[in-house]
């Protein structure tokens, strides 16, 4: 057990990830040294930040809560502490069935950990992270919360309402990381496109973005986590004109049909769905669109999952994931619907979906091979270097397989890949001298 040493655990979302990157400046701030996801965490104190989103996350946030019980009953941790989205929902529940934790915060107090360990809030590193990614890439969170209200998400029962954060605070936050190294950010939110409105009811998304690509040394921006319902169409001409908007887009559809997306309260119809999928393409040539699918909902028939199947084989999504609906308790689904579709159907319909996917994802990967695009290095892994394209997310998405060779290719440079060969996912490349 190494004394003044804070073990910090993330679990879930990279919006969980940013809280913990503050959380970390602020405890070196008072004179801790911070260690983040340890695989053998040896630290005196530990802190896990936990995710409530669906069944399988709230379980990894037990059992990971478990094992750290475990080591504090064996004298190998002194103090454990749990905050993030399941201690905001279940606060009461885990006080009375974990007595073992030292203290419970929710998604929003957890800087009260600081007076636990007797120390204050440093002003200084307000809004400043210990960057736990790559020095070259970094997220950027930009709200809190959501207004959408979808029948089956449990978000805003956990996070509240939609809140912007101010837009200069955003601006100079990526100024500073840009002084600091960083190149590449990954623009996050609950409902990215929904950014401003809470202000003063209009779309303000479009001019955040617009104005960080005008920061110089910012090479690339990615959006993640669109809304099709009320879409700013304006911010397709940003991602078209300016050169460091990547031609990517992260907007979860959930699904097709009609009669599910009424189910669901998506606010949007089969229609205006593939409406507006064709204007995301015609405006922006090349880009490429990572979506979310949910199978299994309350009501879904064979006839609503083949309809499902037919879209996803018509649009040939470059990205996607998708995910079997589990019930959360406090939605509107679980108040009003049946959870009436059998596991294993919904894991059938789950590993058909991808199975097509995975076939799609070979064959758009494989139309890549012969050509050359700027790549950005990860990191070294055994006889490759690993990177990504603009079309690439870190840790979701694809990544390019370079051979080391005498020459030596930096962490966090670009260069120019020429695509040799492809796999279902990744593609393997040779720097273009």
């Amino acid at each position: 057990m190494k004394k003044n040493q804070i073990d910090i655990i993330t679990l879930g979302c990279s919006k969980n990830l940013v809280d913990s990157e503050l959380l970390m400046k602020q405890f070196e701030a008072n004179g801790y040294h911070c260690v983040h996801d340890s695989k053998r965490p040896q630290g005196e104190i530990a802190v896990i930040n936990t995710c409530g989103f669906i069944e399988d996350a709230k379980q990894e946030s037990i059992d990971t809560i478990l094992e750290f019980i475990q080591a504090k009953e064996e004298g190998r941790l002194n103090k454990l502490y749990v905050m993030g989205c399941l201690s905001q929902r279940y606060q009461k529940e885990l006080e009375a069935e974990m007595p073992e934790v030292d203290k419970f915060y929710g998604k929003f107090n957890y800087k009260e950990l600081l007076k636990e360990l007797g120390k204050a809030e440093v002003p200084a590193c307000n809004e400043r992270r210990h960057l736990t990614t790559p020095h070259h890439y970094a997220y950027i969170k930009i709200s809190e919360g959501c207004d959408r209200r979808c029948a089956y998400c449990a978000i805003p029962l956990i996070t509240g309402k939609h809140v912007s954060r101010p837009k200069e605070d955003i601006l100079n936050e990526v100024r500073e990381l840009v002084a600091d190294g960083v190149k590449e950010f990954q623009i996050i939110a609950q409902e990215l496109t929904y950014y401003g409105m809470d202000i003063d009811g209009k779309h303000h998304i479009t001019e955040l973005i617009s104005e960080m690509a005008d920061i110089p040394g910012v090479k690339w921006i990615r959006l993640h986590y669109a809304y099709p319902n009320q879409f700013p169409l304006d911010l397709l001409d940003v991602m078209r004109e300016k050169p460091n908007v990547c031609k990517y887009l992260d907007i979860a559809l959930q699904h097709i049909s009609d009669h599910m997306l009424t189910r669901m309260h998506r606010h949007v119809t089969k229609q205006e769905t593939l409406d507006l999928l064709t204007i995301i393409r015609n405006r922006v040539p090349g880009i490429h669109i990572r979506t979310t699918l949910m199978v299994g909902f309350p009501g879904e028939t064979e006839e609503d999952f083949h309809e499902l199947l037919d879209f996803v084989r018509e649009q040939r999504f470059e990205r996607m994931g998708a995910f079997a609906y589990s019930e959360e308790e406090g939605t509107y689904s679980a108040k009003n619907y049946e959870d009436d579709v059998p596991a294993d159907v919904k894991q059938r319909r789950l590993d058909e979906l991808m199975i097509l996917q995975q076939d799609i994802s070979a064959e758009i990967e494989a139309g890549k091979v012969g050509l050359t695009m700027p790549v950005v290095i990860d990191r070294k892994e055994g006889d490759y270097y690993i990177g990504r394209t603009e079309f690439c997310s870190p840790e979701v998405d694809p990544e390019v397989l370079i051979k080391v060779t005498d020459q030596r290719l930096r962490v966090g440079s670009f260069y120019k890949v020429k695509m040799t060969s492809s796999e279902e996912f990744d593609l393997y490349g040779e720097v273009v001298r």
